[in-house]
């Protein structure tokens, strides 16, 4: 499938984009492609799929929220900006703090921003237990056990909440969950992406959700 087409994909699922959004993603293809032949951003044999695989992914976030203007959200790994670039594109009223412990990935996502005009992302080259933000949401994509990502996020959650959902985590991830999710099995929420996005690249996707308030 082309950049082209993958991104109509994108556009039957989020029409509410207006002109300017679809400009940014669309410009995304030559950012990452421009980076991904100097640093190891996106697994260059994937790289083709960069609007399926890694932007549509990142959207799958709603699936379980749409954020409220005016939320904070911090993403915890970001590597090249996933799932905080795409997320920050759809919404330009929300404010995200996108984390990664490798300084060269780091620069990548800001440089993506900065190239986008996004006015609402700032980057930190920082361990995630290090960082000292309130926010509503943790978001991530596949960077490691729930467990963990409680344990490591647990300070970062505000005590007032601005959305649908309490203040938590909403985690990106795939396979079977079952076991990392045990001991929250009466707080977590999981939805599949499959059939919300067709492709059978998500079969196996999944969102989970975990209050944190």
């Amino acid at each position: 499938m082309t950049p082209e087409e993958q991104l109509a994909l994108l556009y039957q699922k989020f029409p509410e984009v207006n002109e300017q959004q679809r400009e940014q993603f669309a410009a995304l293809w030559e950012l990452y492609t421009d980076w991904n032949s100097k640093i190891n951003v996106i697994s260059r044999k994937d790289i083709d799929n960069l609007y399926m695989h890694h932007v549509l992914h990142s959207l799958g976030v709603t699936k379980m929220l749409h954020f409220t203007a005016g939320s904070h959200v911090i993403d915890v790994g970001t590597g090249g900006g996933f799932p905080g670039i795409p997320l920050a594109i759809l919404f330009p009223e929300v404010q995200f703090t996108l984390v990664d412990s490798i300084g060269k990935k780091v620069r990548v996502a800001q440089s993506v921003a900065d190239s986008l005009g996004l006015q609402n992302v700032t980057t930190h080259h920082i361990r995630i237990e290090e960082l000292r933000e309130k926010c509503d949401f943790v978001v991530t994509r596949a960077t490691m056990l729930l467990g963990e990502l409680v344990k490591l996020t647990r300070h970062l959650f505000s005590r007032e909440g601005h959305n649908a959902l309490p203040n938590g985590i909403i985690a990106l991830k795939g396979g079977n969950l079952e076991g990392e999710c045990t001991a929250y099995k009466n707080r977590v929420i999981v939805e599949d992406l499959y059939p919300f996005f067709s492709d059978e690249y998500f079969r196996e996707k999944r969102v989970l959700y975990l209050p944190m308030q």
